[in-house]
């Protein structure tokens, strides 16, 4: 019999039923923002998740691994309400209280200050109050000189900081990154991972929770506070950072921490 799918919103009763993922070490102060369970995706024929249960507190710093094709990518658009699941039950924050930065962000053709701007004008705010806030924002990731320039006609970092400054002005709970500095020369990740890193920090009392792709093992162990290792769509590791680097691990996770798989 095929499963029903459905998209629910996460209320508090749902929340205390859903078990605690490891490493968070006081669930009552980090509400559960996202959470999947027995979650299948297919496209056409091919199941791109398989049978995922998941859930990720408020404050987490969540990394997805996995070789090319294992269904990052996949994961964080059923977490952001781009895909729906075609069997199991996906309750997580609004879209408006969370942000996604693709691996190669989109850039509408005008300047860098607009693209800041317009998101939080869709969202009601005034022009001209938006476009200030978009200057705001462009500062706190560094760009504030390059506010007027064709977002089109920037580098792939700087469009990544600029994506980056998106999410900040909208204020959003919770951030999820497409590998974000996959495509990044040396020096262009190190500026990526400071402002993940500051990001990540607490801001209005709050902190935000963040889950992003990576390749780059080193970036986890730096960024992430809990590494999720994906096999062909499926959650093969769930562990905290510490745990998943020295710890023991399932034969095809072991194997890609060893550079092993790709």
């Amino acid at each position: 019999m095929k499963r029903a799918a459905s998209i629910l919103p996460l209320d508090a009763d749902m929340a205390a039923l859903i078990p605690v993922p490891p490493g968070v070490p006081d669930p009552a102060a980090h509400p559960v923002l996202f959470a999947l369970r027995d979650v299948d995706l297919c496209y056409g024929p091919v199941r791109a998740l398989h049978g995922v249960d998941l859930s990720v507190h408020a404050g987490e710093r969540v990394a997805l691994v996995g070789t090319n094709g294992s269904g990052k990518s996949t994961l964080l658009r059923v977490l952001h309400g781009l895909l729906a699941p075609t069997a199991g039950t996906v309750s997580c924050l609004p879209r408006n209280r969370q942000a996604l930065v693709f691996q190669r962000p989109h850039m509408l053709r005008t300047s860098a200050q607009n693209n800041v701007a317009l998101g939080l004008w869709l969202r009601g705010l005034g022009w001209r109050q938006a476009r200030q806030s978009a200057v705001e924002a462009l500062a706190r990731v560094d760009m504030a000189e390059l506010g007027g320039r064709n977002a089109k006609a920037l580098s792939g970092g700087q469009q990544q900081r600029v994506a980056l400054a998106q999410a900040w002005a909208l204020d959003a709970d919770a951030l999820l990154l497409d590998e974000p500095t996959a495509n990044l020369d040396p020096h262009a990740k190190r500026e990526v991972e400071a402002l993940m890193q500051a990001f990540a920090q607490p801001r209005s009392g709050r902190t935000m929770t963040m889950v992003f792709s990576s390749h780059n093992l080193g970036q986890v162990k730096r960024l992430a506070s809990r590494v999720i290792y994906l096999e062909r769509g499926r959650i093969l590791a769930d562990l905290p950072v510490h745990a998943f680097f020295n710890g023991p691990l399932p034969e095809e996770a072991g194997l890609f921490v060893k550079g092993e798989k790709i």
